[in-house]
Order: structure tokens, then C-alpha cells, then sequence
């Protein structure tokens, strides 16, 4: 009896971590990646056209 009870608030901790931590954590890096990329964009069309003015 005690083996399952464990057992299932083992299962709840872990889908708790799961929720709480995982999944904002990875949504967080995509938006830091998402952001890092816009901004490496805005440079390279700034250096192409910065490069094509002065041709």
C-alpha cells in the first residue's frame, strides 16, 4: 500500500517538474533563439545594404 501511494505522488511530483520547470524552460530558450535570430536578420540586411550604397 505504501509502495503505490509513494508511487503515485512520485508520479504527480514528476508531472508537476514536468509542467513548472520543463516546458517554460524550453519555451523560454525557443523565444530567446526566436529573438537572437530576428536580430542576426536585422544585421544582415543592414551590412547588405550598407554594402550595396557603397558600390
Amino acid at each position: 500500500m505504501v509502495r503505490t501511494v509513494l508511487g503515485v505522488v512520485g508520479a504527480l511530483l514528476a508531472i508537476y517538474v514536468v509542467l513548472g520547470i520543463v516546458i517554460p524552460a524550453v519555451f523560454g530558450l525557443l523565444k530567446f533563439v526566436f529573438v537572437l535570430g530576428v536580430v542576426a536578420l536585422i544585421v544582415v540586411a543592414a551590412v547588405t545594404i550598407v554594402s550595396k550604397m557603397s558600390k
